[in-house]
């Protein structure tokens, strides 16, 4: 493990890890930063805009599962230790 290597990690951002709203966060900025030159390109950047929004609510229900499944995971897996403890 060299220091040069870490430190070209980091710059890469390999070293990160990211989620679905880190790639979220940045379609959303992508979409922000377009200026549509016709009324066409205007109603579509609303709509992904919309798109990224239910993405991003969608995204969060689906966190808030997996994190209450993991918590349910780890009780069981708890309770089968006391189990087999005894």
């Amino acid at each position: 493990m060299s220091l040069d290597r870490e430190w070209q990690r980091y710059l890469l951002n390999e070293s990160i890890e990211k989620d679905v709203f880190v790639y979220i966060q940045g379609l959303q900025e992508i979409v922000n930063q377009i200026k549509p030159k016709t009324m066409t390109e205007k109603r579509r950047l609303t709509l992904a805009t919309q798109h990224i929004a239910e993405m991003k609510k969608h995204a969060r229900r689906m966190q808030n599962r997996i994190d209450l499944l993991q918590e349910k995971l780890n009780i069981l897996e708890e309770a089968l230790n006391e189990n087999e403890e005894i």
